[in-house]
Order: structure tokens, then sequence, then C-alpha cells
């Protein structure tokens, strides 16, 4: 069996860009998560187990700066975009081949406001039509 050598990357350096404009420095968090459904099959013998999956959906998770002073903040562009679909594109780390992952999201407007005496902040969970599409160049 061969040994799968690992290179993990730091998160902080990613290109994340929603429709024509990159929101990296809006945001301190961006991931896309799958939830795959899955049901048992159970027989009537204790070998008789079958456990079948589903599709997966797909949310982009994002964590950002409300920006409610500046007209192009993400604040305002999921405000303003809220029910429409955009493409999203999301690099978790910059530099040559290094993959991009292309999805189609749900815009959701996000909150206003928050805690005293705290950066205002913000988290958003964007519904994905189908799988991201990986690519790298």
């Amino acid at each position: 069996m061969a040994i799968v050598n690992v290179t993990p990357i730091v998160l902080n350096d990613i290109d994340l860009v929603i429709g024509a404009d990159n929101y990296e420095v809006s945001v301190s968090k961006a991931e896309l998560v799958p939830t795959m459904p899955t049901v048992t099959w159970k027989g009537m013998s204790p070998t008789a187990v079958q456990q079948l999956a589903g599709a997966a959906t797909w949310v982009l998770n994002i964590d950002y700066a409300q920006d409610h002073a500046t007209a192009s903040s993400l604040s305002q562009y999921l405000l303003t975009n809220a029910g429409t679909v955009k493409t999203i594109k999301l690099k978790p780390k910059k530099g040559t081949g290094m993959a991009t992952y292309t999805i189609d999201a749900l815009i959701v407007p996000g909150p206003i406001g928050g805690s005293v005496d705290q950066i205002a902040t913000g988290s958003v969970s964007l519904p994905c039509n189908g799988a991201p599409v990986r690519t790298v160049v």
C-alpha cells in the first residue's frame, strides 16, 4: 500500500469571487460543505444490512465583517441580491497549481447589527445548485 503524502494549507490567502467582485478581504471563513443523505435497509439476518447514499447537497458558509457604509460591500451585496443565483469561485489558497472551486449559489441576506463593543460580523449559508466544479490552472 502506498503512502500518500499531504501538503496542508493555511487559510490566509484565498480568492473569493461572487459575481464579478472579489470579497476575500471581507471574510474570515469561506467553506463549501456537503450534506450526504444516507438510508439503511435491514433484512431479517444480522448480515443483511445495506447502507445507501443519496445525492449530496452543498452550501457555502461565509463569515464576514459587516460593512453598511460601503455601497459595494459584501453586506450590501447579500441584501441587494437576495433571492438570486450567482456564480461563486473559491480558491482556498492563491498560487499556481492551486484548485479553484466554482459553484452557483442562492444569495441570502445576512444579519444587521450585533453585540456591544464588538466588530459587527455576520454569517450566511448559501445553498448551492449541484456540486462544486474543481479546476486547476
